[in-house]
This record gives structure tokens, C-alpha cells and sequence, in this order.
């Protein structure tokens, strides 16, 4: 057999099967599904109707016990029977066989009856929302006596129609469910089924739709199923004539093209799919080409992706080179290691350099602060005095305090800023709050902060109190400057592996996709990298958060 006609069968063969195999199951399973459904739908229905029924027993039950007037009927009911009270069915002590429900009371030794009207039974029971054409909802006696109206014989008296079936025998038992057998016209239905007691009624409620209704569309589905099997059977067999006929020319083509791939120029783009035909006797051109392509992927295999992530730094990519002679792949390998090394080494010196930098900023800070503090602080102290002891003119020695007073407020303010002294006496915790009660006398925004760190076992280092100060600075800066917010939530918190500080404010908020982020949140990052620490910034409409967490 020649490679035109073991392409041709095999296709057609795997084709047949598949189309085959899918439409079977396809099918059953919507038959299994239309079944299910349809059960489901009849029981619903069911339940509806013996509810509405049971409703309306109970509602005249209630009422004719609240009267004490006793209807005449159009029979006479057996003195020595019904001599108790409850619910009876008495349709067959009706001349015309009518449905009959009387309700009994004993009152002075005197029977009290009221019949039931049957139109109030049929209107529930003729009522078909959801049941196709052919669908309906009866009851059945214990005498396998129709007690409501059969919408398919109107005219014929429901007690004269007998309804010995399987839903009803076992309904009589006392049992309930679904099932597929036939109704009292021998008809094959769909039927839900369910006993009913009250008083001393034990009927059988029956909700029911023909087998012929429902399995239509599914006959008229079979058929289209096997059109359109045939149909893809003959396209197919079409299409596999047409590939044998296109394959065999170019493959001598794809043959050179794939040597010249395998040699390294894979410049030109060839898509080309491996078929496995190891069994047959191919043409010397077909072992050739796979014998190419086999060599190709030797050498070229996963290499051309490797070498993409690494021309875009995803240096995690994994990649083996395919033989201790792969000299691609283990170049590829070295150079990405060399990569890993050189970003490490990068990265590392950044970190460094912006460590270096902050700590070199916050000593130039400590060493000002110490200069204003212990330079011009006891200058003006004693400035202050020689005032106070020099100076008569009250007036003019008031206006001369008043003046160093302000300058003495300013440098402190100045020297808090720059390195709160407070900072390296009592921890982070007392500066911020230092620091907030001294920005709270001056603008109007209500700030609320709640220290949760551990004044004495803290963990918190020197320069991991000093960065959490200036983050917090900056954050209130900003929010001053540009947030236009009327409230300020900080909550500072210290566990035992890591410092949370959480920071809100109700202004505008920003986008964090098309804003420019300024200086000070690119300083706020920074020092939180410095110290390894994660920071989440959630800013919508009205709210901007903060979260800084800093490993202890």
C-alpha cells in the first residue's frame, strides 16, 4: 500500500470513528438529559398541585369548622356510616358519580355536612402552565377511580375512567417518585407520582406528559445526526484526496529547505508538521527530510526560546543543552549566568549606593541639628537673659523676647525636624507623636496615631526608626500639600519579625497609573527597599493608603 492510500484510510478511519463516537454519545447523553429534566419538571408540578390541593382541603376544613349550618346534599349519606367527624370521599353516593368531598362535624349529637365544591378541585387540576401539549395533572381514588377531570375525555365522568397504573399502584402503596410507563389511555408518558391523605382521603396525585411529545425533537435531532455524519464522512474522504495530491510535490522542496535549517540558517520561516510513518516503506526523499528535521531539533530545540528570555532578562527560564557537544547550549547557559551575576552585582551596588546616601543625609541632619542645638541654642538663651537683666524699658524688653522667643521656637522646630532629639531617647514611637502634636497646632487636618511598638523590648534599629520618621514626615507633607484631606489615620505597629506602619488619609486620592510620581514617594520606596521591606500603596477617589512593613 502506497503512502496516497495509507493516508486516505487512515483519516477516513480515524474521521468514521470520532463522528461516530461523538454522535452516539452526544445523544444519549442529551436523551439521558431531556429525561432528567422533564422528570424534574413533572415532579414540580406535582408538588405544586398537591399543595394547592391540600391548601384548599385545609382552608374549607377551617371554614366549615367556624359554621354551624348544615348543607343539603343531593344524596343521602348512610345513617350508620359517617357518623364521625373529618374529611370523606363520597363520589360514589353521587347519582352522577360526581367528585364528592363533604366535611362532618358532630354537633349535639346532630351531624353537621358540607360538600366541597368540585369546580375549586378543577380549576387547580386543569391548570397546564408547563406542560406542553399533551401534559396533565389528576387525582385517582383508592378504588383506581379517576377523582378530577381528564382533559383528554371531557365529556366522560372522571369515576367511570379507570386508572390502574403503575404510578397509581404505587401511590396506593404509599410510595412516591418518577418513571416512564403507561397512563390510563395506554399511552406511554412521563409521570410523577405522589400519595395524598387527608382526613380519610387516600388518594393518588399524577402529574403526566406523553413520551411522543418529548422524544419528537430527539427523533428529528437522530436524523440530522445522521446527515450530518454522512456528510462529514464524504468531506473528508474529498479533503484526504486533495492533501495526497499536495503533499507529494513539495516535499524535495521542504527536504533542501530543512537541510539548510539544520546547517543554521532558520532565517526563512517554514511551518512544518512531523508525521511518524516509521512502519511503511517510504521514498528515500521522505526519510531524508524527517532525517533533517530530526537534526534540526537536535541542535536548534528550545535554544531559539532560551536565548528570547534571555535577550529579555527572564533569567529564571530553564534550558539543558541537548549533548556534552552543544556548544549553543552551553554558551547560552554561561552567558546567562554571567547575567545572573552582573544584576546581582547591580543590584547589590544600587542598594548599597542608597543606603550610603540616606545614612550619609541623616548624618549630615544629626550633625546640623547637634550645631543648631548646641551652637545657636545657648546663644540665644543667653541673649534671652542678658535681655531680661540689661534692658529697663519694659516695652522695648518685652518686644526683644518676644522676637528671641521666636527665634528659640524655630531652631527647636528646625533641630525636631532635621533629628528629633526624642528620637534616640524614647524610640520612634514618642518622636512621631512629638512630631504630630507639633503639626497639629498648625494646620487643620485631624490627625489620629496609634503606637503599637514595644518601648522596651523593641526590636526597631536606630536607622530603621530614623527612615520609618522620615517616611511618615513625607507622607504627612504630601497629604498637607496636595491631598486636600480633612483627616489622617497612622497606626504604627511592631511584631516580632516585622514593623507594619499603616498610614490613610480621606483627600483625593491619585492614580497610580497615570500619575508622576514625584520625589517623595520615590524616596518613600527607596527607603523602604533599602531595608528590604514591602510597600502597598491603595489610592482610589477620597482614600489613599499606605502599607510599609519593615522585616525586624
Amino acid at each position: 500500500m502506497n503512502i496516497k492510500s495509507w493516508i486516505v484510510f487512515i483519516i477516513n478511519l480515524l474521521v468514521v470513528f470520532v463522528v461516530v463516537f461523538l454522535s452516539f454519545t452526544f445523544y444519549k447523553e442529551f436523551s439521558r438529559v431531556i429525561d432528567d429534566r422533564v422528570l424534574l419538571q413533572l415532579n414540580s408540578i406535582k408538588t405544586l398541585k398537591q399543595i394547592q390541593f391540600e391548601k384548599l382541603i385545609n382552608l374549607e376544613w377551617e371554614k366549615f369548622n367556624n359554621e354551624n349550618t348544615s348543607e343539603s346534599l343531593d344524596f343521602k349519606l348512610p345513617k350508620d356510616n359517617y357518623s364521625s367527624g373529618g374529611i370523606f370521599d363520597v363520589t360514589h353516593l353521587h347519582p352522577q358519580k360526581q367528585t364528592s368531598i363533604i366535611f362532618i362535624k358532630i354537633i349535639n349529637g346532630e351531624r353537621v355536612v358540607k360538600l366541597l365544591n368540585y369546580t375549586m378541585i378543577k380549576n387547580i387540576l386543569l391548570e397546564r402552565t408547563g406542560m406542553g401539549l399533551t401534559g396533565e395533572s389528576y387525582l385517582v381514588g383508592n378504588d383506581f377511580r379517576l377523582r378530577s377531570q381528564s382533559r383528554f375525555y371531557p365529556q366522560k365522568t372522571p369515576y367511570k375512567i379507570i386508572a390502574k397504573t403503575k404510578g397509581v399502584l404505587y401511590g396506593v402503596k404509599n410510595k412516591q417518585g418518577t418513571g416512564v410507563f403507561q397512563d390510563y389511555r395506554n399511552t406511554p408518558v412521563y409521570s410523577a407520582y405522589q400519595p395524598i391523605k387527608i382526613g380519610n382521603l387516600n388518594w393518588v396525585i399524577l402529574s403526566e406528559i406523553d413520551v411522543e411529545e418529548v422524544t419528537t425533537p430527539l427523533i428529528e435531532m437522530r436524523k440530522k445526526l445522521i446527515l450530518i455524519t454522512f456528510f462529514i464522512i464524504i468531506i473528508s474522504v474529498v479533503i484526504s484526496l486533495f492533501l495526497t495530491r499536495i503533499i507529494t510535490n513539495p516535499i524535495i522542496k521542504m527536504k533542501e529547505k530543512l537541510i539548510v535549517m539544520a546547517k543554521g540558517n532558520y532565517t526563512e520561516e517554514n511551518k512544518i508538521a512531523q508525521s511518524e510513518y516509521t512502519f511503511l516503506n517510504l521514498p528515500k526523499e521522505i526519510n531524508e527530510m524527517f532525517e533533517a528535521l530530526n537534526s534540526l531539533k537536535i541542535a536548534l530545540s528550545g535554544a531559539v526560546e532560551f536565548t528570547v528570555d534571555i535577550g529579555n532578562m527572564n533569567l529564571n527560564s530553564s534550558y539543558l543543552p541537548k549533548s556534552s557537544d552543544d556548544l549553543l547550549g552551553h554558551t547560552l547557559l554561561k552567558m546567562r549566568k554571567n547575567l545572573i551575576d552582573f544584576r546581582n552585582k547591580e543590584q547589590q551596588i544600587n542598594l548599597t549606593n542608597k543606603r550610603f546616601l540616606v545614612e550619609r543625609l541623616e548624618d549630615e541632619r544629626r550633625k546640623l541639628a547637634r550645631e543648631l542645638h548646641d551652637g545657636i541654642g545657648p546663644f540665644l538663651t543667653s541673649l534671652k537673659f542678658y535681655v531680661q537683666n540689661h534692658i529697663y524699658d519694659d516695652a522695648h524688653k518685652q518686644e526683644i523676647k518676644k522676637m528671641i522667643d521666636a527665634t528659640i521656637t524655630e531652631v527647636r522646630s528646625m533641630t525636631n525636624a532635621l533629628m528629633p532629639s526624642i528620637l534616640t531617647d524614647f524610640g520612634i514611637g514618642a518622636a512621631l507623636r512629638n512630631y504630630i502634636e507639633s503639626i497639629q497646632q498648625s494646620v487643620k487636618i485631624l490627625i489620629n496615631f496609634d503606637d503599637s511598638s514595644k518601648s522596651k523590648e523593641s526590636k526597631i534599629s536606630d536607622k530603621q526608626a530614623v527612615n520609618l520618621f522620615r517616611i511618615t514626615q513625607e507622607l504627612i507633607n504630601n497629604s498637607i500639600k496636595h491631598s486636600n484631606a480633612s483627616k489622617i489615620i497612622i497606626t504604627l505597629s511592631e511584631f516580632n519579625d516585622f514593623i507594619s506602619l499603616y498610614y490613610y488619609d480621606n483627600g483625593g486620592g491619585f492614580d497610580l497609573k497615570t500619575v508622576k510620581l514625584g520625589s517623595g514617594i520615590t524616596n518613600i520606596k527607596e527607603r523602604v527597599e533599602i531595608f528590604n521591606g514591602k510597600i502597598d500603596i491603595d489610592t482610589i477617589k477620597g482614600n489613599t493608603i499606605f502599607e510599609i512593613e519593615l522585616p525586624l
